[in-house]
């Protein structure tokens, strides 16, 4: 299989040491070249700015760099595009009456600072309020670190349950599971381990939303590839699935305007 068959596509926000670093211009297209000992070419997109970022193998030159992205210039027009469009995310302030998204739901954040060291928060579902206790004088930045627990212990609840149901009727088993801090996934699975991650950010979004992305992640045992099996397989299991995905990614836009 040809190097330009082979070209990894990945959108993403992890990091990398880079070595061997280089800039190239492709029909004005601006792109960060890192060479590594690696095999395949990785092409990344990062979001907000649509900065094209790509990993390179040691032996390559620019011209074949360039001749393997030349059928990708389209695509990464059309998602920088897309990132130019897209709604940032406001800088939380961590304040009483701010709204915060909550299993698809909006709640007012009501700050309490006390003496005491434990923190935590709570959901009044009447009030529609999240209480957070924090510390007195406590910084905005373990304010933030209070509700991601908040919204960690969130998904632990949800994650085992689903897997209960959905295992036994796909006819897989996940041999583990965890949450990520992930931007730009709402999941991931290692197929060889048999291991899913699920993004902390669901906690924000509507359960049925969690599930769908359960469900996707758990097909990827069944299909490792987004492949027209994949899809009837998505199908067969969560027949509404793109009704679902639709939902999740409008959650997420709503999400950024609070």
């Amino acid at each position: 299989m040809s190097l330009f068959h082979r070209l990894i596509t990945v959108i993403s926000l992890e990091s990398s040491t880079l070595a061997h670093q280089s800039l190239l211009d492709v029909e004005g297209i601006s792109i960060e070249v890192t060479r590594k000992p690696i095999k395949h070419l990785h092409l990344r997109l990062r979001p907000p700015s649509g900065k094209v970022q790509v990993s390179a193998p040691m032996h390559l030159t620019d011209a074949q760099i360039k001749c393997s992205l030349q059928p990708r210039l389209d695509w990464i027009r059309a998602k920088q595009a897309a990132f130019a469009q897209s709604p940032v995310a406001q800088e939380k302030s961590w304040i009483s009456g701010e709204l915060h998204a909550y299993l698809g739901k909006s709640y007012r954040l009501v700050v309490v600072e006390s003496e005491r060291s434990r923190s935590s928060v709570t959901m009044d579902e009447a009030l529609q309020q999240l209480v957070m206790q924090v510390p007195k004088g406590a910084s905005n930045e373990y304010k933030a670190r209070v509700m991601a627990h908040f919204y960690r212990a969130t998904l632990k609840q949800y994650i085992p349950k689903l897997l209960a149901k959905w295992q036994p009727i796909m006819g897989v088993e996940a041999l583990d599971w965890g949450v990520k801090d992930m931007r730009t996934r709402w999941g991931t699975c290692n197929t060889r381990d048999k291991r899913v991650w699920l993004s902390l950010m669901l906690a924000k979004m509507p359960v049925e939303c969690i599930e769908y992305v359960m469900v996707h992640e758990l097909v990827h045992l069944l299909e490792r590839n987004h492949t027209p099996r994949f899809h009837a397989l998505m199908t067969q299991f969560l027949p509404n699935w793109p009704a679902l995905q639709q939902q999740l990614n409008q959650s997420a836009r709503n999400e950024l305007s609070l």
